[in-house]
């Protein structure tokens, strides 16, 4: 048996038990995350939230992608939600390559070129990262000045949060 088809068994008992259905498509504590996607991290856990709380928007990085921009436009414009956050975390695998040498990597042993993904977007120091995200966030025109926008690096070793001073970002630290 495969793994998908754990998950799948796994979701017949999910689906008999459920009770769900009431919640209301804005998220309840009006609240819209960027975080990474790295299994270690349970955001819901992490943050003290419930199903329905927030949107929780994964990718690798917790980069504040143009599809991440878009969903925390439709998060706030449409849905309601008031405050964004940004969740790094250390030991991030983000950190241990340069996205044109993995690009260039790919390239050779695929023998094929590809159109997307344009960037990896890897990075070489995480309060930088966080900072530059913020900033993407902060500069978008459709992204009120008064939304609070906020970030974070979670540590992997004790399960803390440690909040990052926006301040300006340096310079380009996403490859």
């Amino acid at each position: 048996m495969s793994i998908t088809d754990d998950a799948l068994k796994a979701n017949e008992s999910y689906a008999r038990e459920f009770a769900l259905e009431h919640l209301p498509m804005p998220p309840a504590r009006k609240l819209a995350i960027v975080a990474c996607m790295d299994a270690r991290l349970t955001v819901e856990q992490a943050l003290g939230l419930k199903t329905g709380d927030a949107h929780i928007i994964r990718n690798a990085g917790g980069i504040v992608t143009e599809d991440a921009i878009r969903s925390l436009i439709i998060s706030h414009h449409l849905l309601g939600t008031q405050e964004f956050i940004i969740i790094n975390h250390t030991d991030c695998g983000m950190l241990t390559f340069k996205g044109e040498d993995l690009a260039a990597k790919l390239e050779a042993g695929t023998d094929a070129a590809a159109v997307t993904p344009q960037s990896f977007h890897a990075f070489s120091n995480l309060e930088e990262n966080v900072r530059q995200q913020i900033q993407r966030v902060k500069s978008h025109p459709w992204i009120p000045a008064n939304i609070s926008v906020r970030g974070f690096i979670y540590d992997v070793k004790t399960g803390e949060l440690n909040e990052v001073p926006a301040g300006k970002a340096r310079g380009k630290s996403a490859k």
